[in-house]
């Protein structure tokens, strides 16, 4: 499979600007989008998707560059959410990004369908359920949210079980082995400066946000990954799945790079909806 006309491109493209936006907490960045499913065969699903954008953390990767992707999903009849969260250089990193994700997926799913009442297009039955989805940096935090409850005892972040309202996660190129991305330098030390250091200066931060150290996760669990993905290596994947065990799946994608996975008009995006319908409509990463 070739990755098609993909690439950072599609960081800048048009898309169908979201239909509302919600808030989840008192700050700048505690706000998330959302998109109405649209179409005749539109109709309401058994869960909404939360979707969680990449760019490694950083501040110069917000939420827009996540608009196709999400434009494109909410085209194939899903309702679709793309939170923001404080990212390293405008207030994030450790420990403030990880208290964003745990307090959106925590609050933003049962807000989104009185947001939607309220403005007069109700989502559908406006499930309180979500499919978390994330790319790249996306994915480290969208399967860390559902592993909350592998957290050690005192962690702020732990749940006694599993979350009720994630019902599945899509990692697509995600960050799933945080330790040798901090020992590998990726993206010039983007997991160093997201943690506050390296593995060897702050283990006990690793062992809560490293999601290879949390497996299994407990939910079902769909990863994509290209095999020409230079910004994350598709080892990471591999690795994952092989320590989550069978609630997991992965999806490998042969010569399909890192970005093609959030962009409709590449020939892996068939294999992202496929991924979510797993989950969506099935309830099973297998």
């Amino acid at each position: 499979m070739s990755s098609g006309m993909s690439g950072r491109d599609v960081h800048s493209r048009a898309a169908h600007s979201p239909d509302l936006t919600v808030t989840y907490g008192p700050l700048p960045d505690h706000v998330a989008d959302v998109w109405l499913p649209v179409g005749d065969d539109a109709r309401p699903r058994t869960a909404m998707l939360l979707v969680m954008h990449g760019g490694f953390w950083r501040a110069e990767y917000d939420r827009r560059h996540a608009r196709p992707q999400c434009a494109a999903l909410a085209a194939a009849g899903y309702v679709v959410v793309s939170i923001e969260y404080r990212r390293v250089g405008a207030g994030g990193g450790w420990p403030a990004t990880f208290d964003d994700v745990a307090l959106a997926v925590d609050t933003v799913p049962g807000q989104v369908g009185a947001a939607a009442r309220r403005s007069g297009r109700p989502a559908g039955s406006a499930p309180p359920r979500a499919v978390l989805v994330g790319h790249s940096a996306g994915g480290h935090l969208a399967v860390w949210a559902a592993s909350r409850h592998r957290l050690p005892a005192g962690s702020p972040w732990r749940l006694p079980a599993p979350a009720p309202a994630v019902a599945g996660v899509v990692s697509l190129a995600g960050v799933l082995d945080l330790t040798t991305a901090a020992e590998l330098d990726l993206d010039d030390g983007a997991a160093r400066t997201l943690i506050g250091g390296g593995p060897v200066d702050q283990p006990e931060r690793y062992a809560v946000a490293d999601p290879l150290r949390l497996t299994p996760v407990g939910v079902p669990t769909v990863l994509v990954h290209g095999t020409a993905d230079r910004q994350v290596p598709h080892a990471f994947s591999r690795r994952y799945a092989t320590a989550a065990g069978p609630r997991t799946r992965l999806v490998e994608l042969p010569g399909v790079e890192h970005f093609a996975l959030i962009d409709p008009a590449s020939a892996a995006w068939p294999a992202v909806l496929t991924a979510v319908a797993h989950l969506v409509d099935g309830g099973r990463a297998d």
